[in-house]
């Protein structure tokens, strides 16, 4: 059987884990299985990750990039030894190293995983989180949310119907979670947050009163020195640590500037109440999403039965405070808050497997995704009006379709953009593409529909069609979800196959050629996950439901057809829709 891995592509660290004799276990290297979110460029232009480029961050701040997963989503590029980098590539070295450190481990080829994500992405930061995946090599057979994970690490085995809030603070996002737990059906009720609030935040305004202090009590100017802003940075960074277990942090850095000849050092002590007083408004956020997400869900404080803490930054001894004064329990945090998201992706990776068949996962959507349409806003009319078709905390796979009408006789194109958010106004939002269509000339009020659909990842696909042609509309896409072209993709993969250097231990070939299609024989090879799904869809066909099996049929022969046809993305993406009908009828 193909090993599946569970993986938390954190923040600021990432781990990956997978089901060892029926119980999800870590995969440990060197610091109990905890990879530092860290890549950098040695002194012999080798690529580095994890402790080996973090070690590097204060000497060389140019080759080195943290915090890499607050960009994913966006088109911005980083610098890293002399070239710019995406933030997929950067990202796509992390889960590399994870992908070697498991097949050391297990001693096999590794070629899929269940990878978390933070519950408040948006669509495109999930779209780059999968592409980051493609990249290093992973098949991303399941996008779970990070709250979500994190609640089958507790409760996988626990058959009490249970309701469990979930309070995730890691070192650059935010999520607060409420989930029903019952007959090992795991139900999302709600789930709110912020992808900008962390322990990242935090360690920044340590620096900003450091720097204060360097300006006003040294008389020295440290803003604009990369260097010595890095050096900053990882101090903040070890006094937070400190001042979850001490009341008081020393930070302590010689010859931060020369005056006259005279070296300056840096001694500084940070009490815990100031550091907690500098974080307030900060928890004050937090509390109000924790509020939102109670107030979807329908669920007053008293009916929690249990509050689990995620996340490095949840070790601040402030936050367990807060949320014992609101629930009147203390928070649980007995598995480790860095490892429990990895283990809850690992237990979803073995269910992915076929190891616990009974198990359930019920996941939402944490955005409303809509259109913008000509329409009454504010007493006038107006051409942004947001029109919702999949509403927030909608469960997932979702599907939606809307009639809309042309504005005028022979109209020859339209414009649709999709936008994420809530509120009335569409450009108040986050447009997240922008789709052109050319139209068939038609008399004004023609209907065209606007099919939104969101898969078990949380991903969008959107289609349109002309009713009275029945012609699905031909997208142009400009800037939707901010993914990469297959061109982008390609060259991005030989770059980082390059860079990294050397071939992999195990092929995928090699440890399933067994798996392999007899499509091969053609000529064409066929991915050994593909011809597993065709398997499988073969097997159940007949016992499937007769209104899923024109589709699971359908299914197949496009798959079968791209094969023949040299398709290999094709039938991979066809074969991706086939796993998640087979999974649902399951």
């Amino acid at each position: 059987m193909e090993p599946i891995v569970g993986i938390d592509l954190g923040t600021t660290n990432s781990e990956v884990a997978f089901v060892i004799d029926g119980h999800a276990r870590v995969i440990t290297d060197v610091n109990n299985g905890i990879i530092p979110s860290c890549v950098g460029i040695d002194t012999e232009g080798r690529v580095i990750v994890g402790e080996e480029a973090r070690n590097q961050v204060v000497a060389a701040p140019d080759r080195t990039v943290l915090s890499i997963k607050r960009l994913m989503g966006t088109d911005r590029t980083v610098p890293m030894g002399g070239s710019d980098y995406r933030p997929q590539e950067i990202s796509a070295f992390i889960l590399k190293a994870l992908k070697e450190m498991a097949e050391k481990n297990l001693e096999c080829a590794v070629g899929k995983a269940v990878i978390t994500v933070p519950a408040y992405f948006t669509d495109a930061q999930r779209h780059a989180t999968r592409e980051a995946g493609e990249l290093a090599g992973l098949n991303v057979v399941r996008i779970i949310n990070e709250p979500t994970a994190a609640a089958l690490s507790y409760e996988s085995a626990n058959s009490e119907t249970r309701k469990i809030l979930i309070f995730d603070l890691g070192g650059g996002t935010f999520d607060v979670s409420i989930v029903k737990i019952e007959n090992q059906v795991v139900e999302v009720l709600s789930s709110t947050g912020d992808n900008h609030l962390g322990g990242d935040d935090f360690d920044r305004k340590i620096v900003n009163r450091l720097v204060e202090y360097c300006e006003k009590d040294l008389d020295i100017d440290v803003a604009g020195d990369p260097v010595m802003t890095a050096r900053l940075t990882r101090a903040a960074e070890t006094a937070k640590i400190e001042l979850s277990s001490a009341p008081f942090a020393l930070i302590e850095e010689d010859h931060i500037g020369n005056i006259n000849g005279k070296d300056i050092h840096l001694s500084f002590e940070l009490s815990r109440i100031d550091f907690e007083e500098m974080i307030d408004e900060d928890l004050a956020r937090s509390m109000d999403s924790v509020n939102k997400a109670m107030t979807d869900a329908g669920i007053p404080a008293s009916e929690i039965d249990k509050i689990i803490l995620v996340g490095g930054s949840t070790r601040i001894p402030a936050i367990p405070a807060m949320l014992e004064k609101k629930f009147g329990r203390p928070p649980h945090g007995e598995i480790d808050p860095d490892l429990c998201v990895a283990l809850g992706a690992a237990i979803q990776a073995g269910r992915e497997m076929g190891l616990e068949n009974s198990g359930v996962l019920l996941d939402i959507t944490p955005y409303t995704f809509g259109t913008s349409a000509l329409s009454p806003l504010d007493g006038d009319w107006s051409p942004n009006r947001f029109v919702p078709l999949i509403r927030r905390n909608t469960k997932l796979p979702a599907s939606r379709t809307e009639a809309f009408q042309t504005v005028c006789d022979n109209q020859q194109a339209a414009e649709i953009n999709v936008y994420q958010g809530e509120e009335p106004n569409a450009l108040d939002n986050v447009r997240i593409g922008t789709y052109s269509f050319d139209l068939t000339r038609a008399p004004m009020g023609s209907i065209i529909l606007l099919n939104y659909e969101l898969d078990i990842n949380g991903i969008l696909k959107m289609e349109a069609v002309e009713k009275k042609t029945g012609r699905k509309i031909n997208a142009v896409i400009d800037n939707a979800f901010s993914g990469l072209t297959e061109t982008e993709l390609s060259e991005s993969r030989q770059r980082i196959s390059e860079m990294w250097g050397g071939d992999d231990e195990f092929t995928h070939e090699e440890a399933f050629e067994d798996e392999t299609d007899e499509s091969e024989s053609s000529g064409n090879i066929i991915a050994a996950g593909v011809a597993d799904i065709l398997r499988q869809a073969e097997q159940k066909l007949s016992r499937a439901p007769e209104q899923d099996r024109d589709e699971m049929v359908n299914l197949m022969e496009e798959i079968r057809r791209a094969i023949e046809n040299g398709n290999p993305e094709e039938a991979e993406q066809a074969a991706d829709e086939l796993d998640d009908l087979l999974f649902y009828l399951d």
